[in-house]
């Protein structure tokens, strides 16, 4: 932006994201982790993507949601990770106005996407467990587009509104973003101008995107609970929670480290721990979620086997 176009516009060009560490040689150890966790979670999440495209087997809702939590998860790394790689490398800590917007835009729409997949991932669960005889035609795949399309509009609209709501700020001063990559409670603390109404979309955002995505995956699993306790085998009893459990670990990472990034908005102090909460949203959740269903989850094992294997074969 023009520095001198107006008391409505920014005057401030970049930002400078401080990162992590401020270390060279600590730079240099975040970096190996970082770009391994990198490879991992997109390594990860492509097989288990692959799995579920290619093994006839996992050709089920649950899996056609699994599959497209996979891919917003590469995503999701993709738009801090290796921006920040890029940065350590070049020893430039930079960002422009308009790529910081970008970053920010693309973050909130791919995490707004992981709330409402989620939530689809525990209707169907609900479905399957407590309406077993309706599940095929409560959930057949025009249902499964709909909730997937529903939730990119959503999540669209929501990422639109704070990126536009962002730029009604004034920037006149530090530009020293501490972070490492663009998110709303570190640039709402550089803003010249007031942030209570943007602070206020964001917690009514919280509050749709979050609170309400919460109460439904609980009300889903109170009566999931309630149905598997009535099963008498056992070993249904065991399947019907090995199901749940991925999903429920999953659930309680990303909305636990969520609501702690975005609840404890204006405070300085607590800006530090934000990092270590955003490397848990942008980095250690994506990784964990294709180990936490791999291992869990006999059928996915099988499929990534017999992916790995034909491909191995094919060379």
């Amino acid at each position: 932006m023009d520095p001198g176009s107006g008391n409505n516009k920014t005057a401030v060009a970049e930002f400078i994201l401080l990162g992590l560490v401020q270390s060279e040689k600590l730079q240099s150890v975040v970096f190996v982790l970082f770009l391994f966790a990198y490879l991992v979670t997109v390594g990860g999440n492509l097989s288990i993507l692959t799995a579920t495209l290619v093994e006839p087997k996992l050709h089920t809702p649950m899996y056609f949601f699994l599959g497209n939590l996979s891919a917003l998860d590469v995503g999701c790394i993709t738009v801090t990770v290796p921006a920040m790689l890029g940065h350590i490398l070049s020893h430039k800590h930079t960002i422009s106005y308009e790529a910081c917007l970008t970053q920010l835009f693309f973050f909130h729409l791919l995490a707004g996407m992981d709330c409402f997949l989620l939530t689809a991932m525990a209707y169907d669960r609900f479905l399957a467990i407590c309406r077993p005889l309706t599940y095929s035609t409560r959930m057949n795949q025009a249902v499964q587009w709909i909730l997937v399309a529903v939730s990119w509009a959503c999540a669209f609209t929501n990422a639109l509104t704070h990126t536009i709501a962002l730029t009604t700020l004034n920037f006149c001063g530090p530009n020293e973003v501490n972070h490492f990559y663009c998110d709303l409670p570190q640039l709402f603390q550089l803003s010249c101008s007031s942030t209570q109404l943007n602070e206020l979309l964001l917690f009514a955002a919280c509050f749709i995107m979050a609170g309400v995505p919460m109460v439904l995956i609980i009300t889903s699993y109170i009566h999931v609970a309630a149905a598997v306790l009535q099963i008498r085998s056992v070993e249904g009893k065991k399947k019907a929670f090995s199901t749940c459990g991925s999903h429920l670990t999953v659930v309680c990472l990303f909305y636990g480290t969520g609501v702690f990034n975005y609840m404890c908005l204006g405070s300085v102090a607590v800006s530090d721990k934000d990092k270590g909460v955003g490397v848990f949203n942008a980095i250690i959740n994506p990784m964990l979620n294709p180990l936490i269903y791999s291992l869990r989850n006999p059928d996915v094992q099988g499929a990534l086997w017999r992916v790995l294997v034909g491909r191995w074969s094919l060379t």
